[in-house]
Formats: C-alpha cells, sequence, structure tokens
C-alpha cells in the first residue's frame, strides 16, 4: 500500500483488520481496548493508528503484536504499527502545499451529538454554520469548560462541509498546532508560504484558541489571517474555554474580532442528558443496553463532564467484565465507591452535598480536575478555583473550617480566607456570582441568603459552629476571578 494511501483504501483495509480482531477476542475485552482504534495514515512500512490516551500505552503493550500479525495477513507490505494519540497525526491524503487538518473522529457528526438545555443554542448555530458557511455567523466561537462537546461539534462542522461541499478547502486544527507550524514556517520556507496556505481555506477551524494567549507573533499572524478569511466571507469556527472578553492575555484587537459574529457557551449536561449520553455509549459499545435505572446511576454519581462520565462508563463496564457479573446498580455503587458525589446535583435532594461532589461542581465548571483542587498549584486559575470549592463547601455543608480545610489538605485560615475573599467579589452580575451560580444549578441547590440575589443575612464565615454553613478558600495568592 503505498505511503499516501486514500482515506478509503485505508478504511477498508482496517474493517479487514478490525474484523479480524473482533472474532479473536472476547466481546468484552475487544469493545473495552481495540474498537476505539482508528487508522490515520500510512509512513512507508507503518500503519498509524489513533487510540484514546486512556487506552493507547495498555493496548500497544498488551495487544500491539496482534494488531500486527492481523495487519500482515491483510497488506503483506505492511510490517508494523504505531499507535498514535487522537489528532497527534496528520489526516490521510493532506497534500504537501496545504495545512494538515487534524484527523476527524467518526463518532463527531450533528447526528449522534446528544443536546440537552446546556448546548441546545451551540448545536443550532453550528448546524446553521455547516449549512451556511461564510452566511450564518461568522466567525462561530463556542465557549465552555473542557469535555462539554466543543470539539464535537467542530469536528461536525468539517465532516458536514466534507460530505456537503466537497469543493470547499475545509482545514480544522489546534491553537496549538497552528503555532507550531507557524514557527517552523519562520524557521524553514518562510512566513509567505504559510500565509498562502492558510489564506486559501473555504473554512477555518480552530479549537482551543486560549492558547493563543501570550504568543504575541503568532497572534500577530492570526489576525492578519482572521481578516483575509473574514473579508473574502470564509467561514472561521472557534472554540476556546472561557469566552472572548475573559482572554485577558490576548491582544484587545484580536479579542475583538473574535466577538465580530456570534458567541455561544455550552453548560454542563443536566441528568437527563446525562442519561442520554450514557444511553448512547452503551450502544456504541454493542452492550445489553443496561436498565434505564444503571445508566440513572452511574449519571447521578458521574460529575457533569462528558469525557469523566464516559470515564465512569468504561469503568462500571470494566468492572462487570472482570467480575463476570451484569450491569445492576449494586454494582455501579461498588466500581464507582461507596460515595455518591452526584446525588445532590438532582433538585429536590434531601442531604446536602458532600464536599467531593462540591470540587467535582467546580472542577466541571471552572475547567480544572478535582485533583488540581486539593494539590499545591498556586497557579492563579487553580488557586481561584480552589476558593470557590472552599466557599461553596462553606455555604452548603455543615462542616467546620477545619473539616473543610483538611479536604482540601490546608488549614483553617486558608479557608477562612477564601470565604472572604470570594464573597467580597460576589457583587450581582459580576463573574464570581456567575461562577458561582453554575455551580449552585449544576449541584441542584439553590443560593443561600448570604449570596448575591438575596442579601438577607451574611454569615461571619469565621463561626465555627456546626450549624453554620462552611466556605470555600484557597491560596490567597491570585484574587482575580477566572470566567470559566
Amino acid at each position: 500500500m503505498a505511503g499516501n494511501a486514500s482515506e478509503d483504501a485505508l478504511t477498508t483495509l482496517w474493517e479487514r483488520v478490525d474484523g479480524e480482531l473482533r472474532a479473536s477476542l472476547p466481546a468484552s475485552t475487544y469493545r473495552l481496548w481495540l474498537k476505539p482504534l482508528r487508522p490515520v495514515s500510512v509512513a512507508g512500512s507503518t500503519l498509524n493508528v489513533s487510540a484514546p490516551d486512556s487506552v493507547r500505552s495498555w493496548v500497544e503493550r498488551r495487544y500491539g503484536r496482534r494488531v500486527v500479525d492481523a495487519l500482515a495477513r491483510h497488506a503483506p507490505e505492511l510490517t508494523d504499527v504505531s499507535f498514535v494519540s487522537e489528532g497527534g497525526a496528520s489526516a490521510p491524503g493532506a497534500g504537501p502545499g496545504a495545512p494538515r487538518s487534524l484527523p476527524l473522529d467518526r463518532r463527531h457528526t450533528f447526528e449522534r451529538f446528544v443536546i440537552g438545555p446546556g448546548n441546545r443554542l451551540a448545536h443550532a448555530a453550528a448546524l446553521a454554520v455547516a449549512e451556511l458557511p461564510g452566511d450564518a455567523y461568522n466567525p462561530l466561537f463556542l465557549h465552555g469548560p473542557p469535555g462539554l462537546g466543543k470539539t464535537h461539534l467542530l469536528g461536525a462542522i468539517a465532516s458536514y462541509l466534507r460530505e456537503h461541499q466537497p469543493g470547499l478547502t475545509v482545514h480544522y486544527t489546534t491553537a496549538e498546532r497552528f503555532t507550531t507550524e507557524f514557527v517552523t514556517a519562520l524557521r524553514t520556507e518562510g512566513p509567505e508560504r504559510f500565509k498562502a496556505r492558510y489564506r486559501e481555506l473555504d473554512a477555518l477551524l480552530i479549537d482551543d484558541v486560549q492558547v493563543l494567549e501570550g504568543k504575541q507573533r503568532t497572534e500577530e499572524e492570526f489576525v492578519h489571517t482572521f481578516n483575509a478569511l473574514h473579508r473574502e466571507g470564509k467561514q472561521i469556527v472557534l472554540s476556546s474555554d472561557r469566552p472572548p472578553q475573559a482572554l485577558e492575555q490576548l491582544a484587545e484587537r484580536l479579542r475583538d474580532r473574535f466577538q465580530w459574529g456570534l458567541t455561544v457557551e455550552l453548560g454542563p449536561p443536566d441528568l437527563r442528558t446525562r442519561i442520554a449520553l450514557l444511553w448512547r455509549m452503551a450502544s456504541d459499545t454493542s452492550l445489553d443496553l443496561p436498565e434505564p435505572a444503571v445508566l440513572r446511576e452511574i449519571a447521578a454519581r458521574a460529575p457533569g463532564n462528558v469525557r469523566l462520565l464516559e470515564g465512569a462508563m468504561t469503568r462500571v463496564v470494566a468492572f462487570a467484565s472482570m467480575l463476570s457479573e451484569p450491569l445492576s446498580t449494586p454494582l455501579v455503587g461498588r466500581a464507582l465507591g461507596t460515595r455518591r458525589p452526584q446525588a445532590a446535583l438532582t433538585p429536590g435532594g434531601a442531604s446536602p452535598p458532600t464536599v467531593e461532589a462540591i470540587q467535582d461542581a467546580v472542577a466541571s465548571v471552572v475547567g480544572v480536575s478535582r485533583s488540581d483542587l486539593v494539590s499545591t498549584r498556586r497557579t492563579p486559575h487553580v488557586a481561584r478555583a480552589r476558593q470557590l470549592a472552599m466557599y461553596l463547601a462553606r455555604e452548603l455543608t455543615s462542616l467546620s473550617l477545619a473539616q473543610i480545610a483538611r479536604a482540601f489538605d490546608r488549614d483553617h485560615t486558608t479557608v477562612l480566607h477564601a470565604v472572604r475573599a470570594v464573597e467580597k467579589r460576589l457583587e450581582p452580575g459580576s463573574e464570581t456570582s456567575a461562577v458561582v451560580g453554575k455551580a449552585h444549578r449544576l449541584l441542584g441547590s439553590s443560593p443561600t441568603p448570604s449570596t448575591p440575589g438575596n442579601p438577607a443575612s451574611k454569615r461571619d464565615p469565621s463561626d465555627r459552629s456546626p450549624s453554620v454553613h462552611p466556605t470555600d478558600t484557597s491560596d490567597p495568592s491570585s484574587r482575580k476571578m477566572d470566567p470559566r
């Protein structure tokens, strides 16, 4: 098979290899480890295969030889397989003169996007852009914490355009890759070739544009690229973990351009949407569809983040496979732990949320991991998120300052500082107030009387009475609230 094998040829070859692997392995093993593999490209005698980060190293160690043997039986000229991260290799068939797009995930289509209250507007806007590129909303700017579907929508737009308007030149990439390509061009062929490639595009889709912050020369080139494409009516779609006005380290003229079209926020999925996502995941893995109560239990325990939800589903399925037990509600509890972090995330929950549930909610809204909140990291973004989590723990639970401090591996004075720091920023209409409100909605709780909009009673956060709700705190290093 030639090194520049077409996508159809790669797909046909992989269908044969995949069929052999599926037939030679237990169904649960195949679904968990080998089904996510996708062919990307051929380099010499090596087939590049993408795999999710969560399974790539395990597949390479345990099943790499099996994949190579199956490949050799169907394409003897290919003697090796390289397992790469999703998006880590260029798309097959990319011409040498054109920018190399990220390979598209076949699951990222409009038909497979699970719509809920938090993403309905974003889905509608993305579909409108795909149907009328350059006419509907230009640019379209999608923003929200990680794992809420921004990458899925960008991939869906690219797939739709390539299928329905094959004459258009569509380029889908990340801001990090854009930066790398620009720096490489400066060192080798010069900036003019780079400019020519990008300014001849019909549609440019860039994920994670917040990465451009602080890269002055790349920002400068991107401004010129943006202007050239926009002036000619070419479609631009961007995504970020924050809204344009919150990208404070980005040049003002670039932030301004990002708001020329339509800006749409994606919010965390509610319980019903999480259940629908789990149903889709179960259908994709050819599982016997679990009882609705099982899916509801997983959804109630998993944080409001699609990637973490997928991880919870994978863990439960793996647990059932290893124990040779059917999926059931008790098994979900054993697989995901005794705590039920999302128990309080549904309206009407009688019991207050745990500190872990609050940490999960804040991590989802702000775009960090829960491990970051209890780590020693003191970056402004993590520190502000930690303060929020401490503040909400103080407001929503009956724990003392010392108990909250232990949950964050801090002392009670840090918690006290965090509570007071957040309260100072809780002005009506402020970004801090908006983020706290999102966390409350995710936790299924109502703002307490001490929050904006209910100024009835302000409690002293230093009151250690067990009946007083604990407050959120963090490092006093950085006080500016991150709008994520």
